[in-house]
């Protein structure tokens, strides 16, 4: 139970950042489940080690490296040793990154990163320099050490995505399964349902969603909703709306699964969200406009 208390997260939004997630943790017992992000994942360990499955193997982060992940790659998370970890991590969006990308590297085609660890002491101060420069209001410097950090990171440990092409019928039942699914996310039909709809067996739908989008159905759909979820927080929908809107079965089912993927719980995001938007300044109209 102590090392539990021991916990703490804020994920939050700078106004000066746009298009940039932003968390500082210390974890102990946590575990994320297998999810994807639609931002890139720079997360810069300080103390202890997080361990995460990617691409089928176990990655280690200890303190001076950066765990790097490219969008809509699954992955986990969880401690690598007892006393659990403490990171700070940005999230920029694919198209920030690929305008650094664009202006600072030689690149062609869409940046992203080579290996998803990355030993260097540097690049981790630099982001824990950016979450101190959003705490203290300074945009331009959170900015330009945001940008200096990628560019750095690209440079050492970047190379362009390899495009995404479905060649396989495999892969386009996977595909089709995925729209049936992002469609139908409130009332998903079972596996033997969606099967007999795109005309295949359970087994054969399995096999090919997991290869296409390295988790089962039931596993993206998890991850889809919570996603979802997201964006209904952010637009400002209470947590017990957004939980019925994609599917849940009710608040407490929402915050369970935002929490292991997300790594807060919703009405701790959402407030962080609400506190952004209450700094953003207001235009006075003189009377009579």
């Amino acid at each position: 139970m102590a090392a539990a208390r021991r916990e703490h997260a804020r994920h939050w939004r700078y106004e000066e950042l746009p298009g940039v997630d932003l968390l500082r943790a210390r974890y102990v017992r946590k575990e994320f489940t297998r999810h994807t992000h639609e931002h890139f994942v720079i997360a810069a360990i300080a103390e202890g080690v997080e361990v995460f499955d990617h691409r089928g193997g176990d990655q280690y982060a200890g303190p001076g490296s950066l765990a790097l992940i490219n969008p809509d790659t699954p992955h986990t998370g969880r401690a690598g040793v007892p006393t659990g970890w403490r990171y700070g991590a940005v999230y920029p969006a694919p198209g920030l990154v690929a305008e650094i990308a664009a202006e600072t590297t030689r690149i062609r085609g869409t940046p992203g990163f080579v290996s998803p660890v990355l030993d260097d002491p540097y690049a981790a101060v630099l982001v824990h320099q950016v979450l101190r420069a959003t705490d203290e209001g300074n945009a331009l410097a959170a900015d330009t050490l945001l940008r200096v950090a990628v560019t750095r990171l690209l440079r050492l440990n970047g190379g362009a995505l390899p495009r995404r092409e479905v060649r396989t019928a495999g892969a386009r039942t996977a595909a089709r399964a995925r729209a049936v699914l992002e469609e139908r996310m409130a009332e998903p039909p079972t596996l033997h349902q969606l099967a007999a709809e795109l005309s295949t067996s359970p087994f054969a739908l399995l096999r090919a969603f997991r290869s296409a989008y390295g988790m089962p159905p039931h596993t993206w759909l998890t991850d889809a909703r919570v996603r979802r979820a997201r964006q209904l927080l952010d637009r400002g929908v209470a947590p017990a709306e957004a939980a019925a809107a994609v599917g849940f079965t009710d608040q407490s089912h929402l915050s369970r699964h935002f929490s292991r993927i997300v790594g807060v719980p919703p009405g701790a995001y959402q407030r962080e969200r609400k506190n952004v938007q209450d700094a953003r300044p207001r235009l006075l109209l003189p009377s009579g406009a």
